[in-house]
């Protein structure tokens, strides 16, 4: 790992250069330039490290708006000294080095409920084709074959869906799949989650290995990291995954994944469907996915009879794209005009920064170190300024050591001030990297 440069980005003003990688909703654009933008598309992404930085060398954006395949490494970020931001159009983060943007100041903003009918409605549409056995007939029938036989085939209705994970999506697919009548189980160790499942009438299970157990169905929704930040990398085991519908009595035997292509190893999984104990299988995301339109990729599960996959396909739909731009826009408007983030993926669900009513006349917003001293050298740098202090909020990431701290002012502070702010954190904390990126934000026109 390279190491970080102590340089702050300092910027004062709204956010004014957007870089849009990946073809996200073209609406999105039409937003960012009402909001004062120069966007700059990038349909086709750049495949090579390299290429990006030419990129990002050349049109020196504030914000960058991606999904899930560009990469945003630490060389990236160390390359382009104007980035103040990541704007993912999308859930998943897994294509952001979380902790080189951490370093240099750079905050990570998600969207994690646009796409989340889009999902539960494809969830629930495999798991009725499933039930049926609707993609053996089709094949059956496109080769002239006539197989109308009841067997192993179900109503969903009466049977135990299991659901891992009952965030946004997850909760969607248990609310429709009881709505089909289906008997609800869940696995999900966060306490608001466990709160929320069981006022609405649904079974928890105590392990996911139970859950799989008592369930006919399992549909997994996990992100990339567990509420405390471990990784959810091979979460479902050999065992796990062998125990779908060990006590759940007559029914199929389903497993679907829509969440990440990580969360077990696909040996495992075509082991527990060769088995017997999984019937069928369907799963939209992979270990491995292309970067780009055209790149060779090989599906593991190609030659497995009873696995069907879908190429990432679970927010693919003219619906949830348009959601996923405005909800976007949303937020780079806050972000850029306020200092407000929503969705930072270093710290899910925290909103950050004053309240929405709060609209003092500037605002600095500060990343800085969580050493002790910093927050010291912020406070006495708006006093030697001989400003007031209107409002303020501040909030820790521990696990990347770094905070968020942000101020409404009667006036501007200068660059002098920001420069003996800066000065004067580093000798508190004896570091070079204490201030990690300013802000000075006017409010009004």
């Amino acid at each position: 790992m390279t190491t970080q440069t102590a340089e702050p980005r300092i910027l004062r003003g709204r956010f004014t250069r957007a870089l849009v990688l990946e073809n996200p909703d073209p609406s999105l654009d039409d937003f960012l330039k009402g909001y004062g933008f120069e966007v700059e598309r990038v349909d086709d992404p750049p495949t090579e490290e390299g290429a990006l930085i030419k990129i990002l060398e050349r049109f020196e954006p504030h914000l960058i708006f991606k999904r899930s395949r560009v990469e945003i490494t630490e060389r990236v970020i160390q390359a382009t000294p104007s980035l103040f931001g990541v704007m993912l159009c999308c859930i998943g983060d897994d294509s952001v080095d979380k902790e080189a943007c951490a370093r240099g100041g750079v905050m990570v903003v998600n969207d994690p409920i646009s796409n989340g009918r889009s999902v539960a409605e494809m969830v629930i549409g495999e798991i009725i084709c499933l039930s049926r056995r609707i993609f053996e007939a089709t094949k059956d029938a496109d080769n002239n074959k006539w197989d109308k036989s009841g067997t192993a085939r179900y109503e969903v209705q009466g049977k135990t869906l299991g659901v891992v994970g009952l965030g946004n999506i997850g909760k969607q697919v248990a609310q429709l799949g009881q709505a089909l009548g289906m008997k609800i189980t869940f696995f999900d160790n966060r306490e608001v989650p466990q709160e929320v499942g069981s006022v609405l009438g649904w079974s928890p299970a105590p392990s996911m290995e139970e859950l799989f157990e008592r369930s006919h169905i399992v549909s997994v929704h996990l992100s990339a990291t567990d509420h405390s930040g471990i990784s959810n990398q091979n979460v479902l085991t050999g065992p796990v995954l062998a125990a779908l519908g060990r006590s759940a009595g007559p029914g199929p035997r389903i497993f679907i994944n829509a969440a990440r292509g990580f969360i077990y190893e696909p040996d495992d999984l075509i082991a527990a469907v060769r088995a017997g104990a999984i019937e069928y299988a369907c799963v939209d995301v992979f270990p491995r996915e292309p970067h780009h339109k055209g790149e060779a990729w090989v599906n593991p599960y190609a030659e497995i009879r009873g696995i069907y996959g879908t190429p990432h396909i679970g927010a693919a739909t003219q619906e949830a794209q348009p959601r996923i731009a405005r909800h976007v826009a949303t937020s780079t408007r806050n972000f850029s005009h306020h200092g407000r983030i929503r969705d930072c993926v270093l710290s899910p669900k925290a909103p950050l920064g004053l309240a929405e009513g709060e609209l003092p006349p500037y605002i600095l917003a500060v990343v800085h170190s969580d050493m002790r001293g910093t927050k010291k050298a912020i406070d006495e740098a708006i006093f030697d300024a001989h400003l007031s202090n209107l409002s303020s909020a501040h909030r820790d990431f521990p696990a990347y050591g770094i905070a968020y701290d942000v101020s409404g002012l009667d006036g501007p502070m200068e660059a002098g001030h920001i420069e003996a702010m800066i000065a004067r954190a580093n000798a508190y904390t004896d570091t070079s990297d204490a201030i990690r990126s300013v802000r000075v934000i006017k409010t009004g026109p």
